[in-house]
């Protein structure tokens, strides 16, 4: 019988609930759910946004983060890690932003006020300047708050070679958040800041990509987003046939979904320090939670190398 308790080692990436869905296609109550059986499972690491859900109607900007602030204050919790994204100024998925050193200090100040020690991390959510005088107004933003203890990251960043030159005086231990899937990598794209352990991985499932048509529901994340859940993805039938081959072996647990496909994808990837889910009922967290355990008792090298021969291969 696996537990479910959090006993993963200090150099094995670890879980991050997502809360991108929450008052979306997750309801409220089911977010509280979410959030009581992670946290009874050991982990604290949560995600969220200011633009969270990025469902482009105005009503629900920041909806995502009161879930939060409201199971919070319903359990008098002080311990989790939460991190925030900041400078989207909407959540209609457009790139308007604000990272000015004066807005960065006005947000640290407010979320600090609503997290309180809950607090853990500001990331810059978005950011496609191209001038390093406007990027170092938000490094001196980063300055102030990491001295008041808060440690800064990124998310998004079109430019990350500027961001790694202005670093080289500024020396912030930042972590990034990069989309991390088998089908799209942004790992390469910040090439400066590789060779540590400083990479929290999104969207590991590609956006709700199912394997079988049938499994998609009517508030499929896929779906939500926009996406097209008609036509099978050029990967479907090589990623059935790896799985096939893969459950040949009887000495482990099978894979059957691409939710295992992504985190052994993410788990075993270079630099990766995290992996952050997005379960959309209790059901798929506590298959995750138990999954993630057996990618950490259970040989998978084979399954691993063909992962990454594939996505080589497709160029993707």
């Amino acid at each position: 019988m696996f537990s479910l308790e959090n006993t993963a080692d200090s150099t094995s990436p670890t879980l991050l609930l997502g809360s991108a869905m929450w008052g979306w296609t997750t309801p409220p109550a089911v977010a509280f759910q979410l959030l009581d059986s992670f946290y009874a499972a050991g982990f604290r690491q949560i995600d969220t946004a200011t633009n969270y859900p990025i469902n482009k109607q105005p009503e629900d900007f920041r909806r995502a983060e009161n879930i939060l602030l409201e199971w919070i204050k319903a359990h008098q919790v002080a311990d989790l890690q939460v991190i925030v994204k900041i400078g989207s100024l909407n959540n209609l998925r457009s790139p308007e932003h604000n990272l000015t050193h004066s807005f960065l200090l006005m947000n640290s100040d407010d979320y600090y006020f609503r997290l309180g020690r809950n607090l853990a991390m500001l990331m810059v959510h978005w950011d496609n300047r191209d001038q390093l005088a406007d990027i170092q107004q938000t490094f001196e933003g980063f300055q102030t708050i990491q001295a008041q203890g808060i440690r800064v990251g990124l998310s998004g960043i079109r430019h990350p070679t500027l961001y790694a030159e202005l670093n080289q005086i500024f020396q912030f231990d930042f972590q990034i958040q990069i989309k991390h899937n088998i089908f799209h990598s942004d790992y390469e794209h910040y090439a400066p800041f590789h060779r540590k352990q400083r990479f929290l991985a999104y969207g590991i499932n590609a956006g709700g990509i199912k394997l079988q048509a049938s499994a998609y529901h009517a508030d499929s994340s896929l779906r939500a987003r926009g996406g097209d859940t008609t036509e099978p993805h050029s990967l479907t039938t090589a990623l059935q046939q790896l799985l096939f081959e893969a459950n040949q072996q009887p000495s482990r647990p099978p894979l059957d979904s691409m939710n295992h496909i992504g985190m052994l994808y993410a788990y075993h990837s270079p630099d990766i320090r995290g992996i952050i889910i997005g379960p959309s009922s209790t059901a798929q967290l506590q298959e995750t939670l138990l999954f993630y355990r057996q990618m950490q008792q259970f040989d998978y090298l084979d399954v691993i190398k063909k992962l990454k021969s594939m996505h080589l291969d497709h160029g993707v």
